[in-house]
């Protein structure tokens, strides 16, 4: 390219102005650069999903629900911004505890870690939670996995889905595992034993009162026949971990259901580690184009900043686009022990 076709726009210094709504920042925004202008340019992929026929997939890691973010993911549920969800078993656990009426609760992170310990109260970072709340939930959830049918495993989409329809008369409010069973939005997560759930399943299983099983493979398949049946799918992630891969490998995996390759059609990512690292949690976008995970004419960003800041901001100005959402042509999920879906025209 030729001198005058590089130096062709230029910056835009960001001004205040009177309109105040988050769409219109984000709009001003893409004058600015480097994360600002990602940021923006992340809003404006997730609305050509949004218009577009395509299946929404999101990964959320990192402890999302103690930093405050669970109504946003309940709002992103409810209003289809997300047609699933791949999370770790952390944040569903944490939304049980608060749609029990339980709480996290903001401290200094220079607090007394070892007086915290022989109080029972746990520490993520600048959040606290009751240790004794949580083997609550821990009992409360193996006794649930009890009484399900122990002869055959259960995909965790399954899995979730009934533990939602358990919980809808005990909640307080909405949260992401009972709006998801309401929405029939189907939940996945991949590394369900690495979390309190995995925890109050074994402590059942320990006092010999459950042989309860998952079928993680089952997970594998099914949004594997998700992605290859849709039209096209787009990607969000928050935080990286299991749930971004997870996610990312569906277009790999519906390899096994179709001959053509493809790759997700639109890609966002939110996340503050570095891919010079070699981790899959800062992979880029381009990086996995070269196993077939992204498109390769994909809408695509990579966007480095926490998530407890993008998800805000960027999910209140999708909000304010009430008829972009509201005409949005998105899969109904019939779930069960098999899901199935529909697409419309």
């Amino acid at each position: 390219m030729k001198k005058k076709e590089l130096l062709s726009t230029p910056t835009r210094p960001f001004q205040i102005d009177r309109r105040k709504n988050a769409a219109a920042l984000l709009e001003k925004m893409q004058g600015i650069s480097f994360q600002g202008r990602s940021l923006a340019t992340a809003y404006h992929i997730w609305r050509r999903m949004l218009g577009d026929r395509v299946t929404i997939m999101m990964g959320m890691a990192g402890a999302m629900v103690p930093a405050g973010m669970r109504r946003l993911v309940v709002y992103m549920i409810k209003n289809r911004l997300i047609d699933c969800l791949v999370s770790t078993g952390a944040n569903f656990f944490h939304d049980i505890h608060e749609t029990l009426g339980r709480y996290h609760f903001q401290c200094s992170p220079q607090v007394d870690d070892v007086a915290l310990q022989k109080n029972l109260i746990d520490r993520m970072y600048d959040v606290l939670a009751d240790e004794e709340e949580f083997r609550e939930a821990d009992e409360m959830i193996g006794a649930f996995a009890a009484s399900l049918d122990q002869s055959r495993p259960y995909t965790t989409r399954e899995f979730l889905y009934l533990l939602g329809q358990h919980l809808i008369p005990r909640a307080k409010e909405d949260g992401i595992v009972t709006a998801a069973a309401k929405a029939h939005v189907p939940l996945y997560c991949p590394a369900i034993g690495d979390s309190s759930i995995g925890i109050g399943i074994a402590e059942n299983r320990f006092v010999g009162k459950n042989r309860f099983m998952f079928d993680v493979i089952g997970d594998v398949l099914e949004t594997a026949r998700l992605a290859a049946e849709s039209p096209a799918t787009g990607v969000i992630y928050f935080g990286g971990g299991t749930p971004k891969n997870f996610v990312n490998q569906t277009e790999v995996t519906a390899r096994f259901t179709r001959d053509d390759h493809r790759g997700h059609k639109y890609a966002i990512q939110v996340c503050t580690d570095p891919p010079h690292w070699g981790g899959l949690s800062g992979c880029t976008f381009s990086e996995s184009q070269s196993w077939g995970k992204i498109a390769h004419d994909a809408a695509m960003i990579d966007v480095y900043c926490d998530s407890t800041i993008a998800m805000p901001l960027l999910v209140t100005a999708l909000s304010e686009d009430v008829q972009l959402l509201r005409q949005r042509k998105k899969p109904a999920f019939r779930i069960g022990r098999e899901l199935t879906f529909t697409f419309p025209e």
